[in-house]
């Protein structure tokens, strides 16, 4: 069945609230998901729900109580919370799956519904599908004798940062000694609830803005460096040795050094890597689209880095079958296995006290030791020439480069890289390019044109 204007995809489906996104839309994925859980076992099944601070949040709450219940599935509501809680209460509860209501870093009119396993990890391809035939089907409803219950879970963010505090490489009393002086912007997200919380537990003297979790965001939620002209400022003016930005749902982690420069979201997953690795022993995993940086920091903790897929559930299962330590998305997502397998920004906070701990100097000398690469991001109408096609000619057109096909097409050369894939949302083709300099990542993305243009003539 088509959904016009819906984004539905293997984790998730989201939308424009009152357009695409409807109560009906909700209630109709919600009762399939919990159908599909019902499947997969013998009795009720129990279902985490969960959600971030927009303003439609509290409405589809109810919508998905009341579609759970309908089709038999008890319902542990969490809250307003961080996404990674959620993950983590399916985990601590051993329920039989969870929904989060957010659309992430999606702009304040989306909101969307995450389908979580009962591993904790977002569905996979293979559950997606099968979950997405249910959805479509003539799924049965429970009879008035049989409906769910309701039961709220209010200590479900508590625990997740006791689990956090809890990890053996974090010198908690050392990090609370220190008082690190951190600024924060929580964008009027779920953050504003757990975040505060985490950093004072930390000893941390806090500056903040945009803490209220009302979902009014003060500017596009998504924590990239060009929305964080505020926090660079509010690091300047309260003299804070960090800052810290996260997403509306909190999965995200942004960093702003102590000299006011936002530096970018890929350093979090590097910077993050550098700390565990003195810690753990093992492989990186990230996706074909994070920085090479990653590659450098793994290389001089003596490992490598393995890359899966675009998708955070492809990097979870891989870090899964690889007992890496660490891993996650450029995007800011830091993933730590001894956690939980998803992303999870106060994780990435923590994380990020404990190396400014062991390294004793500023976060700008500590990027400063490292090479600095730029990431150009473009797209091409998609060609009528098929992708197969597209990726061949790229390859012959580029026949010095180290090739990957796992997902579109990657080539990768000794300082900088090209990710070619298509979209799953529109009739386009995303470029990635990274390189030393803005021009060279730029000629890199020009000459991927010229040979997808000449197949679509």
């Amino acid at each position: 069945m088509a959904y016009e204007g819906l984004m539905v995809s293997v984790s998730g489906v989201r939308g424009r609230v009152g357009e695409s996104l409807t109560p009906e839309i909700i209630a109709k994925f919600a009762a399939g998901f919990g159908a599909w859980a019902m499947s997969r076992g013998t009795g009720k099944a129990r279902i985490v729900v969960g959600r971030d601070s927009r303003v439609s949040g509290p409405m589809f709450q109810l919508v998905v109580h009341a579609a759970l219940q309908s089709v038999g599935c008890d319902v542990i509501d969490v809250g307003m919370v961080p996404t990674p809680t959620v993950q983590l209460a399916v985990e601590h509860h051993q329920a039989n799956g969870g929904l989060a209501i957010t659309a992430s870093h999606n702009p304040i009119e989306w909101n969307a519904l995450k389908f979580i396993g009962p591993s904790g990890l977002f569905l996979d391809s293979d559950e997606g599908k099968q979950m997405r035939e249910v959805v479509e089907s003539n799924f049965p409803r429970a009879t008035w004798d049989k409906l769910g219950t309701i039961t709220q879970d209010k200590d479900a963010a508590r625990e997740h940062i006791e689990r956090i505090l809890a990890l053996p490489f974090l010198n908690v009393e050392a990090i609370r000694k220190r008082e690190f002086r951190v600024a924060l912007d929580c964008v009027r997200g779920a953050g504003g609830t757990f975040m505060p919380i985490l950093l004072e537990l930390l000893g941390c003297k806090l500056a903040t803005i945009n803490m209220q979790p009302d979902g009014r965001f003060p500017r596009p939620p998504e924590p990239v460096a060009e929305n964080l002209g505020e926090l660079q400022k509010l690091v300047q003016d309260s003299h804070c040795e960090i800052g810290m930005a996260v997403d509306p749902d909190v999965d995200r982690l942004a960093l702003v050094s102590e000299e006011g420069v936002a530096i970018g979201e890929d350093y979090t997953l590097a910077l993050a890597a550098k700390e565990v690795l003195r810690h753990r022993k093992g492989v990186v995993v990230t996706n074909l689209s994070t920085s090479r940086i990653v590659d450098d920091i793994a290389a001089e903790a003596g490992t490598r880095v393995i890359r899966a897929p675009v998708g955070e559930v492809n990097v979870a299962t891989r870090m899964r079958a690889e007992n890496a330590p660490i891993g996650g998305e450029g995007n800011g997502g830091v993933i730590l296995s001894e956690l939980h397998l998803g992303r999870d920004a106060p994780v990435g906070a923590a994380l990020m006290l404990q190396l400014l701990l062991e390294e004793s100097k500023p976060l700008s000398k500590i990027i400063a030791q490292y090479p600095r690469y730029i990431i150009f991001k473009d797209k091409l109408d998609r060609p009528n020439a098929p992708l197969d096609a597209v990726y061949e000619a790229l390859r012959k057109h580029f026949a010095d480069a180290d090739v990957d096909t796992q997902d579109g097409l990657r080539l990768t050369w000794p300082d900088r890289w090209v990710h070619i894939r298509p979209s799953g949302t529109e009739p386009i083709v995303r470029v990635i390019a990274e390189a030393p300099t803005a021009e060279a990542a730029e000629q890199l993305v020009r000459d991927c044109r010229k040979p997808v243009e000449a197949l679509g003539k």
